[in-house]
């Protein structure tokens, strides 16, 4: 490995994010890994991950339509804690504007399970789904989009301060990711351009006078 100038990476610490709170009710896991959506606005899933800093850990919740992938919300705070994720939702909620019914998958941290946040979920008129005890599958897509992003964007970064990390991720979820990053499972193309062709089709004449 000398001679090849070659190091071995350690292992980076893994930290918990999702706490369980036993007081809280669960839901079902009504998603049950159904990962497509056949309109914007269908199904929400979403989770938190953790960024590494001089400063401490940076906390980043997101929230993604598995319709298109795309990022409809997000949050990042010092603090895992409810107010983290109802900061996502809010987002997501003023963003997206979703009618009743929108089926809402997360873990069974308790971030989700508080009765704040359930409140918030019930006023929005939102089904709640959650994943199955310790079951990372059950939140494929989350996962892939963490995975993705660590790869992608921090790699072994230790960034110098919450406000390098906090302007490093905006520009991955804002710039990066739903504008411009292309989706095998997409044609490859990215997420807003997806839906926006998506939509040019649904207005086309030509589709309306196919269809009638």
């Amino acid at each position: 490995m000398r001679e090849a100038a070659l190091s071995a990476r350690g292992k980076q610490r893994r930290v918990v994010t999702t706490r369980r709170d036993t007081s809280h009710p669960v839901a079902p896991n009504i998603l049950n890994r159904e990962f497509r959506a056949s309109e914007p606005n269908q199904k929400w899933v979403t989770d938190i991950t953790y960024i590494p800093t001089v400063q401490g850990w940076l906390y980043l919740a997101v929230i993604l339509d598995l319709y298109s992938r795309a990022v409809v919300g997000w949050a990042m705070s010092a603090c895992c804690d409810e107010a983290l994720v109802e900061s996502a939702l809010k987002m997501a909620a003023s963003r997206r504007r979703p009618p009743t019914g929108l089926l809402h998958h997360s873990d069974r941290g308790s971030q989700y399970t508080s009765h704040a946040y359930r409140e918030q979920l019930e006023q929005l008129g939102m089904i709640v789904s959650m994943s199955r005890k310790g079951n990372c599958w059950d939140s494929a897509v989350m996962e892939s989009f963490f995975g993705s992003l660590k790869e992608e964007w921090v790699g072994t970064s230790v960034y110098p301060s919450h406000e390098d990390a906090r302007s490093a991720l905006f520009e991955y979820l804002e710039v990066y990711y739903n504008r411009q990053r292309r989706h095998s499972s997409l044609g490859y193309v990215s997420p807003l351009t997806y839906e926006q062709l998506a939509k040019e089709r649904a207005e086309s004449p030509v589709d309306v006078l196919l269809l009638s």
